[in-house]
């Protein structure tokens, strides 16, 4: 694998961590409105959303992400 083919490889991860994170985000946010908040569900998606705010936060330890991203 090239310098190049791995940049866009680490390119590639960010994003769809970054998707994941909203989706994760938005759902949850929609179950909150539910009322939902204690079900298996909105539970797991919590964890997800948790680990998910880790892998973002290496990036940014790394410097591969802005301080300032828009995390909740």
């Amino acid at each position: 694998m090239t310098g190049e083919e791995r940049l866009a490889a680490f390119e590639a991860m960010l994003e769809a961590v970054q998707k994941q994170y909203a989706e994760t985000t938005a759902r949850m946010d929609k179950m909150k409105q539910e009322g939902k908040v204690k079900t298996a569900t909105y539970r797991q998606l919590f964890a997800r959303k948790l680990s998910l705010q880790d892998v973002l936060t290496l990036y940014e330890v790394y410097g591969l992400l802005p301080k300032d991203r828009d995390i909740q």
